[in-house]
């Protein structure tokens, strides 16, 4: 493991997207870890491109999930300065977070996904996709903005929803099935975890109790499958990932619908790492403990940007 003693980590979080508070958490966890590894840890509380980061650090440790943080924005400023940072590079963090970018890379490379399309909140193109499906923001992360459609008297609410993320939507079908994620750490495809909302399907209430004091979920890891379907999940994720040339590492988020077929829905590069977040639960099935994991993030990401 790289010996992180005495050197000088800057942890960015906050951001200013929607995901503020689920980053600041983040930080929390990932800074204790850090500080148990021996670094000198510099919380960098980023509210926008006008951030304050030192330059004498040995890395920039990327914690600022969704917008700014997640889609290329601030992948770019550290660019410019000479920063190194953690995970995915600009042009793979656009792609991974454009799920409509993300999708066609998916599509190009043969990875199973749902039928979507991107549909224009002005109404100007027919749907060509009828309920039950899943109208999603199509640059928002944690299921922000995400709606199940049932039947087509919930459309209209559905596209209101979608208006305050911008001006279209990415429409897809709906894969009913079990909600499963798969953490990639390098090479390392880790164990698969399958997400079981109480009530619900895996919304901002069920991913983070602790913040809206409302859902559960129970998660089970690893996912109770066989080896056959396991390695098929698997497959579909690690091929997802490099079909957007995602570095280091992330989570990807896939439906497997009943007959063993998974569809991948989408790639997080910045996946949560607070105490109930899914890519540590992973990495300690796998035998990589949470101070262990940040510490080959920053080796990985270190050996990608030299």
């Amino acid at each position: 493991m790289l010996d992180l003693s005495s050197q000088r980590i800057a942890v960015l979080f906050g951001g200013p997207g929607s995901e503020r508070e689920v980053s600041v958490k983040t930080a929390e966890s990932v800074g204790q870890a850090l500080d148990s590894l021996g670094a000198e840890v510099l919380p960098v509380d980023v509210r926008g491109p006008d951030f304050e980061c030192p330059a004498d650090v040995l890395i920039a440790m990327n914690l600022i999930h969704g917008t700014f943080g997640e889609d290329g924005q601030i992948q770019a400023i550290l660019e410019r300065r000479g920063i190194r940072y953690t995970g995915a590079g600009v042009e793979s963090s656009r792609v991974a977070f454009d799920k409509a970018l993300s999708k066609e890379k998916f599509l190009a490379a043969g990875v199973p996904t749902p039928r979507s399309q991107i549909w224009p909140l002005d109404g100007g193109v027919p749907l060509e996709i009828q309920p039950p499906l899943v109208s999603k923001p199509p640059r928002e992360g944690s299921s922000v903005g995400v709606k199940i459609v049932r039947d087509a008297s919930e459309w209209a609410a559905a596209v209101e929803e979608a208006r305050q993320y911008g001006d279209a939507t990415l429409v897809e079908e709906f894969i009913e099935g079990r909600e499963l994620t798969v953490g990639i750490l390098g090479d390392l495809v880790l164990p698969v975890i399958h997400i079981e909302p109480v009530d619900g399907f895996y919304d901002m209430n069920n991913k983070y109790p602790w913040m809206t004091g409302k859902g559960r979920t129970l998660y089970h890891c690893p996912a109770d499958l066989d080896d056959a379907v396991t390695r098929r999940v698997q497959d579909a994720a690690m091929a997802a990932f490099r079909s957007c040339g995602t570095e280091v590492y992330g989570r990807v988020d896939v439906m497997l619908r009943a007959d063993g077929q998974p569809f991948v829905l989408e790639i997080n590069t910045i996946p949560g790492m607070t105490s109930s977040s899914l890519l540590p639960k992973a990495a300690l099935a796998a035998g990589i403990s949470f101070s262990e994991l940040c510490a080959r993030i920053i080796e990985l990401s270190l050996q990608a940007r030299p």
